[in-house]
């Protein structure tokens, strides 16, 4: 029987890919993004969701499972990039962040679990990032809104696994996408104490995405998860020196380990 897979953010990017990738194998896959101009995209029938909007996430999860009578996968892959320096990053922007990339995430999670708990069997992929196993200069924001999903996700793991629930993370490094068009740029202030530096790194960010793997990668990867009869906690995917960045904080002092990132940002 074919899989229902739900992937939020599913109109570009990894979404997208990931979407394209696992209806080429046979899986039933619907997309989503808050104003999708198509019904089906390459195979993705796609439907309205705002992951800020508790109603929006009803009404989607309600139409699937009307379409379906069930929800296999959940993929939480709706995001937003933010950059800054902490100091003049507006705190408001930080709170859309935090109610996309993790609130988001946790209503979806919410809003399916019942009809899986129902089902006795789900799997939630959180896509998260390497970014949220460090705190990265000007990104610290990103960092930490992927870095509490990981968290939420392990607690939540346990939870539900007495019910047959599964819960994943996943964990990207850069891929080529337009994510860094649809990023939160903090303005570089004239009057900024940090204004030189974070211009900088401004384009230091954008030539990483722009040099990043192809989303191809993330949706084998991800098509492998689904299969697999036993999943990990975490999953890593990226670039070799990406995914050993995470290695190296965990066996370096914290001092040395903070000298490399900040001779990376040239700070």
């Amino acid at each position: 029987m074919s899989k229902v897979i739900l992937i939020t953010g599913a109109s570009s990017g990894i979404g997208k890919s990931i979407g394209e990738y696992l209806f080429k194998k046979g899986m039933t896959v619907y997309g989503t993004s808050r104003n999708p101009q198509e019904k089906e995209i390459n195979g993705l029938k796609m439907i309205s969701l705002d992951v800020t909007d508790i109603e929006s996430i009803n009404n989607a999860i309600e139409k699937v499972i009307a379409n379906e009578n069930r929800i296999d996968v959940l993929i939480n892959n709706a995001g937003m990039g933010i950059t800054g320096p902490i100091e003049d990053t507006p705190t408001d922007e930080m709170r859309k962040v935090f109610d996309t990339n993790f609130f988001g995430a946790i209503d979806m999670m919410k809003a399916v679990l019942p009809q899986m708990r129902k089902q006795r069997k789900g799997l939630i992929v959180n896509i998260t990032s390497i970014a949220g196993y460090m705190g990265l200069p000007f990104r610290g924001v990103y960092s930490a809104t992927k870095g509490a999903l990981e968290l939420i996700t392990e607690a939540t793991r346990m939870e539900v696994k007495p019910f047959g629930i599964d819960i994943t993370n996943v964990a990207p490094g850069d891929f080529a996408t337009n994510i860094a068009a649809g990023r939160y740029h903090t303005p570089v202030f004239e009057d900024s104490a940090y204004k030189e530096k974070y211009a900088e790194n401004l384009a230091l960010m954008d030539a990483d995405v722009s040099k990043g793997m192809s989303p191809e990668v993330m949706a084998k990867s991800i098509f492998e998860i689904i299969q697999s009869t036993s999943t990990k906690g975490h999953y890593k995917v990226g670039a070799f020196m990406e995914k050993f960045s995470i290695v190296l904080k965990r066996l370096l002092p914290d001092k040395m380990y903070e000298r490399l990132l900040m001779n990376h940002y040239k700070l």
